[in-house]
C-alpha cells in the first residue's frame, strides 16, 4: 500500500491506494506548521483503513512550500552567482528583469568569468581559473554558500560547469551548487533564473524535506517516501533537497495524472476547479503536455520544464457581482463555509449558484429562495461559456475532446460543456491531485544539441538512453519498466552546422519489494 498527499494553500488532500484501489482518503486544513496537516492526515487515513504504519511501502507528497516561498519572497537564502561566458554573454548582467523585491529578497553576488561553449561544443574561451578563484574569496568572505553557475550552452556540453563543481567543492566542501544544466534547458538568461531560485530555495529545501521525514516517523512510517515534480513524475528525498525548483506547478500536474488514473484516458482535456481558479490543462499519453513557452514564477521567465496550463479566475469560493455580470477573480476562499449564502453567510458565490440550479446539493438552499430565475440561469451559463472558452484555448483541434472534471469545486459544472465529446466527473475526482501523486512514477529527462549526420544523431541518442536509464536507478526505479515518455527534436537555424535539439525524457515505476506495481 502507498499514500499520496497534496499538501495545498487551504487543504491537503490525501489517499491511501492498494493497487488501483482507493482504501481511504481525507481533505483536511492545511496547517501553519505543515507537520500538523500532515499528521492529522496520515492519522484519518490509517485510522479509517485500519492499517498500520508496516503495511506501507512508499509515501508520495505534493507540496507548493517552494513556489508560495518565490510567489511570496520568504525564505530565500542569498545567493552567489558565476555566469561563464566572457567575452561574450556580459550586455544583459543576471538578475535583470527580476521585481525589485524579489532581487532584495535573495541579494545576490555576481561574478562573469571567461568560459562557456558555442551549440556546436567548441569553446569560446578556456575557463578562467584565477577568476574563479577570486570569486570565491570575495563569496567566502561574505558567508555565502549557495552558488549558482550557469555556462553559456552547457545543456549541450556541461563540462565546464562540472569542472568548476569540482574545483570549488576541493576548496570549500561547505558550499552548496546548483549547476543550470542539470535544471534548465538551453537559453543562458532563463535557465540562469531557474538556478538562482534553485539555489535560494534550498535551505528552505532542506527545512521542509526534513519535517516530512520527522512527520512520518512520528507516526512509525519507515517506508521511502518521494516529492512530486511538475512533470507528473516523483524525485526521491535526495533529489528534492537539491532540487525544490521542480516541484513548481506540482499540484494541477498531480491533478492531471489522477484524472488520467481515475479514467483510465491518456489523452484528454482535465479541468481541475478548486475554490479560487479552474486550471486547464492536456493529458497527452497519460501525462500534462509541457509547456514550450518561458515559464514565468514570482515574475521571473524560466525554462525548466513546466507543464501548459491555463489558469481562470472561476472557483467554488468565486465572488458574483449583485447583478450577475461578473464571476470572480476575487474569491472568498477558505472562508467558504462561512461567507457563502447557502451556508449562512452574506456573500454570494459560484458554489450558491451551483446549489440554487439545482447542480449541487449542500449547505441550505432555502436560503437561495430570493435570488431571481433569470440571475441563477445567466450566472449559471456564464460560468459554462467560461470553461467552454478555456477548453478550446487548450484543444490542439476544432473537433470536441474528452474533458475531466477534478477538484473539490467540479460541482460547479451541471450540464454538458459544448467543447466536449465526453464529460467525465470519475469517482474520488474531489482529491485527484493526491491520487496522482499516489501512483506517479519515477522520472528525468535531458536535453542534448545533436551536430552532425544521421550517425552522429544514433550515438547521442543512445548516451541520453543510458544516461536516463542510470539516473531512474539511482532514484529507485525499477528498470524493466523504464520507457521514453515524450522525445522531441527541433532543427536549429541558421547554423553552418546543421544542428538538433534534443529533448528525451524516461520514466518507470517504482522498485518497490512485494508490490505488483499498477501505475501506467
Amino acid at each position: 500500500m502507498r499514500i499520496g498527499i497534496d499538501v495545498g494553500g487551504t487543504h491537503t488532500d490525501a489517499v491511501l491506494v492498494k493497487s488501483n484501489e482507493v482504501v481511504a482518503s481525507c481533505k483536511v486544513l492545511t496547517s501553519q506548521n505543515i507537520s500538523d496537516g500532515l499528521l492529522n492526515a496520515l492519522d484519518s487515513l490509517l485510522q479509517q483503513a485500519s492499517s498500520e504504519p508496516a503495511d506501507l511501502q512508499a509515501v508520495m507528497i505534493g507540496t507548493t512550500q517552494f513556489t508560495n516561498a518565490v510567489v511570496e519572497r520568504r525564505s530565500l537564502e542569498r545567493v552567489a552567482v558565476i555566469r561563464v561566458g566572457l567575452p561574450s554573454g556580459a550586455s544583459i548582467p543576471p538578475t535583470t528583469g527580476w521585481p525589485d523585491d524579489l532581487v532584495a529578497a535573495v541579494n545576490p553576488l555576481v561574478f562573469m568569468i571567461s568560459g562557456g561553449h558555442t551549440y556546436d561544443g567548441l569553446e569560446i574561451s578556456p575557463l578562467d581559473l584565477d577568476a574563479l578563484d577570486s570569486a570565491l574569496q570575495k563569496i567566502s568572505e561574505q558567508g555565502i554558500r549557495q552558488i549558482a553557475v550557469a555556462s553559456i550552452f552547457a545543456p549541450s556540453d556541461p563540462a565546464q560547469e562540472l569542472a568548476i563543481e569540482q574545483h570549488i567543492l576541493r576548496q570549500f566542501p561547505q558550499m552548496d551548487l546548483t549547476l543550470s544544466h542539470r535544471i534548465g534547458q538551453l537559453g543562458l538568461l532563463e535557465r540562469e533564473n531557474a538556478a538562482i531560485l534553485n539555489a535560494s530555495l534550498k535551505p528552505l529545501a532542506q527545512r521542509v524535506i526534513s519535517s516530512f521525514g520527522e512527520a512520518l516517523a512520528s507516526r512509525s512510517i519507515s517506508c521511502p517516501f518521494y516529492i512530486s515534480q511538475n512533470d507528473g513524475t516523483l524525485m526521491d528525498e535526495v533529489m528534492a533537497r537539491q532540487f525544490p525548483a521542480l516541484t513548481f506547478s506540482s499540484g494541477p500536474t498531480n491533478s492531471l495524472r489522477g484524472a488520467s488514473l481515475l479514467t483510465g484516458l491518456e489523452d484528454a482535456i482535465v479541468i481541475d476547479i478548486g475554490g479560487t481558479t479552474s486550471d486547464i490543462g492536456v493529458l497527452k499519453g497519460g501525462f500534462p503536455r509541457q509547456s514550450n513557452l518561458s515559464a514565468s514564477v514570482g515574475g521571473v521567465r524560466t525554462n525548466f520544464r513546466m507543464p501548459d496550463i491555463l489558469p481562470l479566475g472561476l472557483g467554488g469560493g468565486s465572488i458574483v457581482k449583485p447583478d450577475g455580470s461578473q464571476i470572480g477573480p476575487v474569491s472568498v476562499g477558505y472562508q467558504l463555509p462561512q461567507m457563502g449564502r447557502v451556508f449562512g453567510g452574506d456573500t454570494l458565490t459560484a458554489t450558491d449558484i451551483a446549489v440554487a440550479s439545482g447542480g449541487a446539493d449542500l449547505g441550505d438552499a432555502s436560503l437561495l429562495q430570493d435570488l431571481p430565475a433569470s440571475l441563477i440561469a445567466s450566472v449559471n451559463e456564464l460560468m459554462h461559456q467560461m470553461l467552454d472558452e478555456g477548453v478550446d484555448r487548450m484543444k490542439s483541434s476544432r473537433d470536441p475532446v474528452p474533458v475531466i472534471l477534478v477538484g473539490g469545486g467540479a460541482l460547479l459544472v451541471s450540464k454538458p460543456l459544448k467543447q466536449a465529446s465526453t464529460l467525465l466527473k470519475p469517482e474520488y475526482s474531489g482529491v485527484a491531485n493526491a491520487i496522482g501523486a499516489a501512483h506517479s512514477q519515477i522520472g528525468c529527462d535531458m536535453e542534448r544539441m545533436i551536430v552532425g549526420d544521421a550517425s552522429a544523431r544514433r550515438t547521442v541518442l543512445e548516451e541520453m538512453k543510458l544516461h536516463l536509464r542510470d539516473q531512474l536507478r539511482q532514484a529507485g526505479g525499477k528498470l524493466e519498466t523504464a520507457r521514453i515518455a515524450d522525445q522531441e527534436e527541433t532543427a536549429v537555424s541558421y547554423m553552418a552546422t546543421p544542428a538538433v535539439r534534443v529533448r528525451m525524457k524516461m520514466v518507470a515505476d517504482l522498485d518497490l519489494p512485494g508490490e505488483a506495481h499498477a501505475a501506467g
